[in-house]
C-alpha cells in the first residue's frame, strides 16, 4: 500500500522538473523512465516470490501462524495494487514522452556521408550536422587509416585503399568505433586515446558522458575546443554513437563513387551520399596557402616562371578533378542501387544562400532541421571578418568563396582549366579567358543553374 501512495506522488514531481526544461529533454525521460520502470519490475518480481510462499513458508519466515486463506487473499490484492500502481505509471510516463516529442516517433536512424576533397569547403558544410543534437557526426576518421596504411596512387593500390576506406566507413557508421584502434597510433591502451584525430570537430565527442575528467598526466593532442576533457574513451564514443538517433560523417578519402554500393545496399544502413564539389581553380588557390610545401614547384613556375612545373604534378590534378566528376557523373545517371540516396551540392551554391542549402540538404536526408542549426549558420556566415586560419569555419560566406580570384594567378588557372575542362564544365564553372575576367568579379563564373542535384 505504501507503494501505491507514493509513485504517483513522485512522478509528478518528476513531470514538474520536466516541464521546466524544453522539449530536448526526451532522452532525460526516456533514461529515467527505464530505470524506474526496470526498480519496479524487480520489485514486484520480490514482492510476489515473496507472497507466492506457500502458509508455512511464511510462517517460518515471520515466525506467527496464518491461515491459508488469508495467505492467499493477501498475496492477490497486494498483487493487484502493485500492478495497478505499476501500469499507472507507466501510462503517466509514455503520456509525458509523447507531449514532449510530439509524436512520439523518432522517426528511421539516417547514416548521412558527406564525400569531397581537400578544401572544397567540406568542414563547413560538415558542421551543419554536427550542431545537430540528435546526430553523432564524425570528422575525418578516415585521416587515421591514410596514416597508417599506405597506397601508391593509381591502379590496384587505389583499389585497394578505397576497400579499405569503404569497409572502416561501415562499421564507424555502424557505431563501431572499436575499428579505428587498430590504425591510431600510438595504439589506445584499454580503449583509451589521446590521439583522435581532431576530436575537437565533433560535438558528440566532447559532450558528457563521453567528455570524462582531465588528467594532468595525459597530453592530448586533438583537444576538445571549449572543455577540458581526459583522454577518448572509445567504449563511452561507441555507446554515444548508439544512443544518438543518426549518424553523420565526412570524409575527403573517398573519390570513388561506386566503391560505396555495398553500403548503401547494407540492410542495417539508410545511408544519404551528400558529395560536395568545388571550382578547382578555388582548391587549388586554397591548398597552396593551407599545404605551402606541398605546391613549391607550382609557387616558383607562377612567381618565377625558374622551375618547370613537372607533368606528373598536372597528371595528379587532372586525375583528381576526372575521378570527382567520373563519380557525379554516376551519381546523376540514376542507377538502381543509388536511387534517391545522391546529392551534388556546389560549395559556391551553399556559400551564397547557407540556409537554403542546409534545408535542402536536411530534406533530402529526412532529417529535421533545428533552430541550433540555423543559429549556427546566421553566426557563422555573416562574420565581419573572416576567421583566423585556414581551417576555420567562421566565414563571411557570401564574399569569401569568390576571394580565390584575386589571389591565383592567371597562368595557374589556365593550366587548372586545361586539365579540369570537363569536371568544371559539368559543374557550371565558366572558363576565364584573360587575366580581366578572371579579376572581375562583375563576371560570374557560375552557370546559375539548379545544381543541388537529388537522384
Amino acid at each position: 500500500m505504501e507503494i501505491r501512495r507514493t509513485l504517483p506522488q513522485d512522478f509528478w514531481e518528476l513531470l514538474h522538473c520536466l516541464k521546466m526544461r524544453s522539449k530536448y529533454a526526451i532522452l532525460l525521460v526516456f533514461v529515467i523512465g527505464l530505470i524506474i520502470i526496470e526498480k519496479e519490475n524487480n520489485f514486484i518480481s520480490r514482492v510476489s516470490d515473496k507472497l507466492k510462499q506457500s502458509p508455512q513458508a511464511l510462517v517460518e519466515a515471520n515466525g506467527t501462524e496464518i491461515s491459508p486463506a488469508l495467505a492467499e487473499n493477501g498475496s492477490l490484492a497486494s498483487l493487484q495494487e502493485l500492478d495497478a500502481a505499476f501500469s499507472q505509471l507507466r501510462s503517466r510516463l509514455h503520456n509525458v514522452t509523447l507531449q514532449l516529442a510530439g509524436n512520439g516517433d523518432p522517426g528511421p536512424r539516417r547514416h548521412v556521408l558527406l564525400m569531397a576533397t581537400t578544401r572544397t569547403g567540406s568542414s563547413f558544410v560538415g558542421e551543419f550536422f554536427n550542431q545537430q543534437g540528435s546526430i553523432f557526426y564524425l570528422f575525418e576518421p578516415l585521416w587515421h587509416i591514410e596514416r597508417m596504411v599506405t597506397f601508391e596512387p593509381g591502379g590496384a593500390n587505389a583499389v585497394g585503399s578505397a576497400l579499405v576506406y569503404r569497409d572502416v566507413l561501415k562499421q564507424l557508421l555502424l557505431c563501431d568505433l572499436y575499428i579505428l584502434e587498430s590504425f591510431i597510433s600510438p595504439a589506445p591502451e584499454g580503449h583509451l586515446t589521446p590521439f583522435m584525430f581532431r576530436r575537437g570537430s565533433s560535438r558528440s565527442l566532447c559532450e558528457e558522458p563521453v567528455c570524462t575528467p582531465s588528467s594532468k598526466k595525459v597530453f592530448e593532442k586533438y583537444h576538445c575546443k571549449n572543455r577540458r576533457c581526459g583522454p577518448l574513451n572509445i567504449t563511452l564514443a561507441a555507446e554515444a554513437c548508439r544512443r544518438k538517433q543518426h549518424v553523420a560523417l565526412k570524409t575527403v578519402r573517398i573519390r570513388q563513387l561506386e566503391f560505396l554500393q555495398p553500403l548503401v545496399e547494407d540492410p542495417r544502413l539508410d545511408v544519404r551520399i551528400i558529395q560536395l564539389v568545388r571550382d578547382p581553380r578555388a582548391v587549388l588557390a586554397s591548398r597552396i596557402v593551407a599545404f605551402s610545401g606541398k605546391y613549391e614547384t607550382w609557387k616558383k613556375w607562377a612567381s618565377e616562371g625558374e622551375a618547370p612545373l613537372r607533368e606528373e604534378e598536372v597528371q595528379r590534378l587532372r586525375g583528381n578533378c576526372e575521378s570527382i566528376r567520373l563519380s557525379a557523373e554516376l551519381g546523376l545517371r540514376r542507377p538502381g542501387w543509388l536511387r534517391g540516396r545522391y546529392m551534388l551540392v556546389r560549395y559556391e551554391d551553399v556559400a551564397r544562400a547557407p540556409l537554403q542549402k542546409a534545408e535542402e540538404m536536411y530534406r533530402f536526408a529526412g532529417l529535421p532541421l533545428t533552430p541550433q542549426v540555423e543559429e549556427w549558420i546566421s553566426k557563422n556566415t555573416q562574420a565581419p571578418h573572416d576567421g583566423s586560419g585556414v581551417y576555420s569555419t567562421r566565414k563571411n560566406s557570401s564574399e569569401q568563396f569568390e576571394k580565390w580570384r584575386f589571389s591565383i594567378p592567371f597562368k595557374l588557372a589556365q593550366v587548372v582549366q586545361d586539365a579540369c575542362a570537363p569536371a568544371m564544365q559539368l559543374f557550371g564553372y565558366k572558363l576565364a579567358d584573360s587575366p580581366t575576367m578572371l579579376a572581375n568579379r562583375s563576371f560570374s563564373l557560375l552557370e546559375e543553374a539548379q545544381l543541388s542535384w537529388v537522384t
